[in-house]
């Protein structure tokens, strides 16, 4: 009887200690809902990328995760370059153009999706006059490593 006792007492205090951490989880969870009319986004220029600029959604793309969305500028191209952390984007307007090294060319226009891993070695820029909008989302900081072709 004393062993029913102190099972029937463990099993209370779990189902306690469940349904408070059930209870804390949902009030974490439950935030009022992010709305962002499109004239209400700031961009801000990327530094050192030509005209590029950045409405970010989440996070912090000069520290860690973040998602953001992007302009390239009309007739904007990128060298062959990388990324530390791997990407994923969704193209918004415009076409982009994204060609892997030693790889062939792809436009990519509205709707498209584009994910590609850490350090993936690329080009990629905007095809066309009109420039492109994308959404963009990193698991860590945003960085842009130039690779000196081969001559």
């Amino acid at each position: 009887m004393k062993r029913f006792s102190s099972l029937f007492i463990l099993l209370i205090a779990t189902l306690m200690v469940l349904g408070a951490t059930q209870s804390i989880a949902q009030k974490k969870t439950k935030k009022e809902a992010t709305v962002w009319p499109a004239e209400n986004l700031t961009w801000v220029e990327v530094p050192n990328t030509g005209g590029v600029k950045r409405a970010v959604l989440w996070g912090d793309p000069d520290k860690g995760a973040y998602g953001a969305f992007y302009k390239f500028p009309a007739g904007a191209k990128f060298p062959l370059h990388y990324h530390t952390n791997p990407i994923k984007t969704v193209v918004i307007s415009g076409t982009m153009f994204y060609t892997p090294e030693g790889g062939t060319e792809t436009k990519l226009g509205p709707g498209s999706y584009l994910s590609y891993g850490a350090k993936d070695r690329h080009a990629s820029g905007a095809v066309g006059d009109s420039g492109c909008t994308f959404l963009c989302q990193q698991p860590g900081k945003f960085d842009l490593v130039p690779i000196e072709e081969k001559k």
